[in-house]
């Protein structure tokens, strides 16, 4: 919960590994030679008065790759594409190439999200979902308290 009392959007434990400090050397040792290892997109969360929206860059998939499931207050949103292109130019010469790639991000939801009415759109590579907030939490009110 942060200081003004909303909880916040979080990472799964699934994702936050307690471990990441300890292999920072060794993953910036990695990362840095294989630059395409990690394929979890970035993603961008946002709050506003009825709803939060999470906005993943994921170009290059198609709206049946994507796999999103809520169970309980974590959000999982997965992605799977599997390709494979054969040229044949003769009888000695071929050539067959396929590729695959896939991601998962796991989240932890706030309580006051209505789960039932999440909806996702993929438009021109950006994957955009609506989280809208239950009706009650839209009711509460910001309020300053002065300090006598």
């Amino acid at each position: 919960m942060s200081a003004n009392g909303r909880t916040l959007l979080r990472p799964s434990l699934l994702n936050a590994s307690v471990f990441e400090d300890f292999f920072k050397p060794w993953n910036e040792l990695v990362d840095s030679r294989w630059p395409y290892l990690n394929q979890a997109p970035a993603v961008n969360i946002k709050e506003t008065g009825n709803n939060y929206e999470i906005i993943m860059a994921a170009p290059g998939l198609e709206k049946k790759d994507f796999k999103i499931d809520v169970n309980g207050t974590l959000i999982t949103i997965s992605a799977e594409r599997e390709e494979e292109k054969e040229e044949e130019k003769d009888d000695l010469y071929t050539r067959k190439e396929y590729s695959y790639s896939s991601f998962s991000r796991s989240f932890t939801l706030p309580e006051n999200i209505d789960s039932s009415k999440i909806d996702a759109t993929y438009v021109h590579g950006e994957l955009k979902l609506l989280l809208p907030k239950k009706e009650e939490a839209k009711k509460t009110s910001h309020q300053k308290i002065n300090v006598h």
